[in-house]
């Protein structure tokens, strides 16, 4: 049962829209951001939300590896694909960007890709995918990011959690929407462990001598001093398939960064060697395919809803009460929290209540008067 207070959704969205435009975002641009952050609560994935808000967008426009008007060079457009240069903006209004263009283009030609270097972090990958699926398209995309994740026999962090992401449309009430990283743990969910004061899981963190930890605060210190490293699905070694998740991880890191001519591994850690900040340089690409051009949208959207419906009327593990297809979860997470807004923690609040007072942002909260 949910203990935290919920904040509405009209207050949060204002909030964080004002609080970006309080920090140089130009106010569509923060528009963009608000809504990217939201989506992510709304779907009940916390680990992107805003439990992200000032760590990975607020502070990093203060420190500098952030730039809060995202300035957009195209590189390269043709019929059919983009590549944009987004200087070190917003990877959110980038991408929001990116995907106008390719929906736009596969209603015309059926497909279209797209490649963005020098990005920063795009939010959640699924509210990509499903800008395609409103459209009545199927959305891909996929994102580097600083490494964190070692390479099946490995201890060194190289690549990032680096998800792969689709979203289909189906005769549903909501799509089919895989959106996960390739690494087993994202950094995010171990950041929303040690805000909650939880340990990670065993067996999902590898230490330099082969170890493992689970001290979630010590994690997030150690990965970025490199002494630990994620694992990619699968696990460690190969006898679990380890080796398909750091194969999906690599495929995920060579299209973000070589579509675009954009660095990669290494040289997304946003640290130069003395230590200090510098930009993150991140990449993503984008695919649109639109069934029109195959057998239609109709017979789509009911072959992936008769895949999902038939895969949940299976028989199920004895003691499992249900069996789920992807996105199911995430639009159940909506019915539940349509009425009530985000559920904020107390390091959230402490944040949100920063960042309003720093900003001197005319806001209060509700569970400002509930302490």
């Amino acid at each position: 049962m949910e203990t935290r207070p919920y904040v509405p959704w009209d207050l949060m969205d204002r909030f964080l829209t004002d609080a970006f435009k309080g920090c140089g975002v130009p106010e569509e641009d923060a528009k963009i951001c608000a809504d990217v952050l939201l989506e992510s609560d709304r779907r009940g994935i916390e680990s992107h939300g805003c439990n992200r808000f000032k760590p990975i967008y607020i502070d990093r426009i203060v420190n500098g590896t952030l730039l809060p008007e995202t300035k957009l060079d195209i590189l390269k457009d043709t019929p059919t694909t983009v590549v944009m240069d987004a200087n070190n903006g917003l990877g959110m209004v980038a991408s929001y960007r990116m995907m106008e263009m390719l929906i736009e283009k596969a209603a015309k030609y059926g497909m279209a890709g797209g490649a963005i270097r020098n990005s920063t972090h795009y939010g959640i990958a699924g509210y990509w995918t499903s800008m395609a699926e409103k459209a009545g398209m199927i959305g891909i995309t996929g994102t580097n990011a600083r490494p964190s994740v070692a390479p099946t026999w490995g201890v060194e962090p190289m690549m990032g959690t680096n998800p792969l992401t689709f979203t289909m449309p189906t005769d549903e009430a909501f799509p089919f929407n895989f959106d996960c990283a390739t690494s087993i743990v994202q950094n995010g969910k171990i950041e929303f462990y040690a805000r909650e004061g939880k340990p990670t899981p065993e067996g999902l963190v590898v230490t330099r001598d082969g170890g493992s930890m689970s001290d979630s605060a010590q994690i997030l210190r150690e990965m970025r001093e490199g002494n630990c490293a994620l694992l990619s699905i699968g696990g460690p070694g190969e006898d679990t398939g380890g080796y398909k998740g750091y194969g999906f991880t690599t495929i995920v890191e060579i299209l973000s960064s070589a579509l675009a001519g954009g660095p990669f591994m290494k040289e997304l850690s946003g640290k130069n060697p003395d230590g200090s900040n510098r930009m993150y340089r991140l990449g993503h690409f984008f695919f649109v395919v639109n069934p029109a051009f195959f057998m239609g949208l109709d017979v789509f959207e009911k072959t992936a809803g008769d895949i999902c419906r038939g895969l949940r009327a299976s028989e199920k593990a004895p003691g499992a009460e249900r069996i789920y297809t992807a996105g199911e979860k995430e639009w159940l997470a909506w019915q539940e929290r349509r009425d009530k807004g985000v559920p904020v923690g107390e390091s959230v609040q402490k944040e949100l209540v920063e960042v309003r007072d720093r900003l001197g942002l005319p806001y209060r909260f509700p569970f400002e008067e509930q302490n």
